[in-house]
C-alpha cells in the first residue's frame, strides 16, 4: 500500500510540473518578411539582327550633280551582329542598303555600306560611331561616267536604346563620299563634280540575342 501510495504521488507532481515547464518557454518571436527589392535590368547587346529605317539624304556643299539642295527621302534595310565587352563598350559589324526616290539623271539610286561600329552603352542606351565601305548605285545617264555604281567610304554615328530584349530603336547621322565625277563628251572629258551625301535616319531593330550567353533585357 505505500508504494502505491507513493508512486500515486509521484505521478501527480508530475502532472503538475508540466503546465509549469511549458509556460516557463519563451514564445517564439513574430519575423516580419523581408521587403520585396525588384532587381534592377541587365542589358546586353550582344547577338544578331535585322530592321529597317526611314530617313533623308542630302549632296554635300561641292556635290554639283543636284541642282536642288532639298532632301530625298530614303528608305532601307540593316543587319548585323554586336558583341558587348569589358563591360559597357560594344564592337558591332552591320550592312545597310538604303533606296532613294529620285527622279534626277544624276543623282544616287541607292546608298550601301558594310560598317563597323564601336560604342559605349549605359543601361538600354548606346551611342555609337561606325565607318568603312560605302557602295552608290550612280547609273548616271547624260554623259555621265560611272555607270553601274561608285566605290567610296563611309562614317556616322548614333544613338540606339533597347525597349525590350528584342526590340531596339535609333537615331543615326551617316555621311558618304564617293570621290568626283567626271562628266564626258564625244570629245573629251570636260569637269569634275564632288560625288557625296549625308543621311539621317530613324530605324527600327529585331534583335534574336544568338550567341548571347545571357539574356538581352532581363527584370
Amino acid at each position: 500500500m505505500k508504494k502505491i501510495l507513493l508512486s500515486t504521488a509521484a505521478l501527480a507532481l508530475v502532472a503538475l510540473a508540466a503546465p509549469a515547464s511549458a509556460a516557463d518557454l519563451a514564445a517564439r518571436p513574430y519575423t516580419k518578411a523581408p521587403a520585396y527589392a525588384p532587381v534592377a535590368p541587365i542589358y546586353n547587346w550582344t547577338g544578331f539582327y535585322i530592321g529597317g529605317h526611314i530617313g533623308g539624304a542630302f549632296p554635300g556643299e561641292d556635290n554639283a550633280l543636284i541642282g536642288s539642295r532639298d532632301g530625298t527621302f530614303m528608305g532601307g534595310v540593316q543587319g548585323g551582329y554586336d558583341y558587348q565587352f569589358a563591360p559597357n563598350w560594344v564592337f558591332g559589324l552591320e550592312a545597310n542598303y538604303s533606296f532613294k526616290d529620285t527622279n534626277s539623271n544624276f543623282d544616287n539610286r541607292g546608298l550601301g555600306s558594310v560598317t563597323g561600329r564601336l560604342g559605349y552603352t549605359w543601361g538600354p542606351a548606346l551611342l555609337y560611331a561606325k565607318g568603312g565601305y560605302a557602295w552608290a548605285d550612280s547609273r548616271f545617264t547624260n554623259g555621265f561616267g560611272g555607270n553601274g555604281g561608285r566605290d567610296g567610304y563611309t562614317v556616322g554615328g548614333g544613338l540606339e536604346y533597347l525597349f525590350t530584349q528584342n526590340w531596339s530603336g535609333k537615331v543615326e547621322y551617316q555621311y558618304y563620299d564617293f570621290g568626283n565625277v567626271t562628266f564626258l563628251t564625244p570629245a573629251l572629258a570636260v569637269g569634275g563634280f564632288k560625288n557625296d551625301e549625308h543621311t539621317i535616319k530613324a530605324g527600327l531593330n529585331y534583335r534574336f540575342n544568338l550567341g548571347n550567353f545571357g539574356a538581352g533585357f532581363v527584370q
